[in-house]
Order: structure tokens, then sequence, then C-alpha cells
């Protein structure tokens, strides 16, 4: 019975908050302008603080440094393939292949690890997420946009709000900084004020999520080879990382953290870049689908570390 209850509060919370997005756009409750609004504030009010809080609290040694540069490369990897996917399947898009790699790890990562793993530090997945943000805002937005000047890499880094709190984290986590403010008590304070706005962040994301989750919209056989891509390339990405995990770095990852960030989707901006109305409502038909394969992965998760 325990373990049953443990499933329900933890799957629960993501379906209600997704059918509540839904009701929202059935009724009329919130508007498209409305909810490019709440994701604007997660983006740059809240998930700030969910992402300082994770970093300023993780442990960092040289080994932990590992991690952020083998999921780089592991996302390297992931493109790659996308492109050889897509040549292979003589599928014509520019963006297809960008779908293959990268992880919705801020709209959906961290509030679906918090629920999944309310007794586990965010740090775990934080450290994992930090190598896909460094992949995603360079080499994977150079390709994705066209953008390769020094100057334009340097500026997406300086004006994003994520990024900076991502940097101001580790250099508060990785200098022992916010040691020293846990010996001066102030760490109660950080934690007290990190805690109170990030609180709406994740029923925020899950409502604007369930928003735009239309499945009746989702034109399956379109996207089927895409959608395979993703799946199949994310699925063997994460069982190579996790024989490494168990061979060679000795236990290093905290596999439920990996097994959570290959179930996410792709990032949601790629659709942005496009020049093509068609292709632009292919990718957006494919993104909901992968979100909505993730909820079911997390469903059946859920399940799984519940019995465990």
């Amino acid at each position: 019975m325990d373990k049953i209850i443990s499933v329900i509060s933890t799957a629960l919370p993501v379906f209600l908050a997704l059918a509540m997005g839904m009701l929202c756009r059935s009724k009329n409750f919130l508007t498209r302008d409305g909810v490019d609004t709440l994701k604007k504030v997660v983006i740059n009010l809240t998930l700030p603080f969910v992402l300082f809080n994770s970093f300023a609290t993780a442990e960092y040694t040289l080994s932990s440094l590992i991690l952020p540069i083998l999921i780089f490369v592991v996302c390297c990897i992931m493109l790659a393939l996308g492109f050889v996917w897509v040549k292979a399947s003589k599928l014509q898009s520019r963006l297809a292949p960008f779908l293959a790699s990268g992880f919705e790890a801020g709209m959906l990562g961290f509030s679906l690890f918090a629920l999944l793993f309310p007794d586990q530090s965010l740090s775990k997945f934080a450290m994992l997420v930090l190598g896909q943000e460094i992949f995603v805002f360079t080499l994977y937005k150079m390709l994705l946009t066209g953008k390769t000047s020094p100057k334009a890499i340097v500026n997406d880094f300086i004006t994003s709000p994520t990024l900076i709190a991502v940097v101001l984290g580790l250099v508060t986590g990785a200098t022992g900084l916010y040691d020293l403010f846990r010996s001066w008590g102030i760490n109660v304070i950080l934690e007290s004020v990190c805690s109170f706005i990030s609180a709406p962040t994740g029923m925020i994301i899950l409502l604007a999520v369930g928003f735009d989750l239309v499945i009746k919209e989702i034109p399956w056989k379109k996207t089927a080879g895409l959608i395979a891509m993703r799946l199949v390339i994310a699925g063997v990405m994460l069982a190579a990382l996790i024989l490494l995990n168990r061979t060679v770095l000795n236990g290093m990852i905290f596999e439920g953290a990996a097994i959570l960030l290959f179930m996410l989707p792709s990032p949601y901006v790629i659709p942005i870049f496009s020049d093509e109305p068609a292709e632009r409502v292919q990718i957006s038909s494919t993104l909901s689908a992968l979100t909505l394969i993730t909820m079911i992965l997390f469903a059946v998760f859920s399940v799984v570390l519940g019995i465990m």
C-alpha cells in the first residue's frame, strides 16, 4: 500500500498540472500570450533561483568535473548521429537532426527530478545538466542559428538569466563560499529565498506544457520517423552511459538522474529557428509528441521506483 501511495504522490501532481493546462486552453482561461508570459517568468525569474541553489549546494571534486564534460561529448555524438540518421532517411528538413540531441532540462527536468527523487539533492541532476547547457549554448546554437562569432556566443552567455545563475552557483559552491555562508548562518537566508521564489516553477512549467499539448492535433504518422530517431539515439546513448558508469566511472553518476535526463524531449526552442512554416509545424508536432512520451515514461519510471 505504501508503494502505491508513493507512486501516486509522485505522478499525480504532474498529470493534474498537465490536465489543468489543457483545461486552461479548452476553456480559454489562458491565451497564447498569457502562456508565453508565464514561460518568460519561469525562465527569467524563478528557474534561475532553482539553478543557483542546485549548483551552490553541490559537492565539487576533481572527479565530479568529469560529468559535465562527459555529457557534453555525449550530446555531440547524439547530434552527429542525428545528421547521419536524417541523411540516411532522406528527410528534407534542416532542423530535424537537432531533435536528436539536447534535453529540455530547464522547462521540465528539474521539476520532474524533484518529484521523482525528493530525498536527493538537485545538484546530482544539475551536474549532468551543466554539460548539456554548455553544449546547447555553444556548438548546438552555433549550428542551429549559423552564428559562429565568439561575440555572439559571449552575448548569449551574459544575457541569459539561467546561465548567469549557473555561473554564480558554480562560483559560490566550487570556491567554498557557500561553506563560509553556512558557518555564518547566512545559508539559511539564501535557502529560504531560493525555496520561496522557486516554489511555483514546477507548476507553471507543467501548466504551460499542458496548454501546448494538443494530443489530437499531433500527426503521428508524419512525425514517426523523427520520434523514432530521437528515442533510438537517446536510448543507445543512455545504455552506453550507464555501462560506462558501472565499468569505468565506478558509479560516479546517479543513474536515476541520467535516466530522467535522457527521457526528456529535445529543446523547445528548435522551431523558432525555422524559416519554413511546414517545417516549423512538423518540428513542433514532434516536440509535442516527445513531451507526451516523456510523461508516459515518467509515469512508468515512477511505478518502477515505487516497486523497487
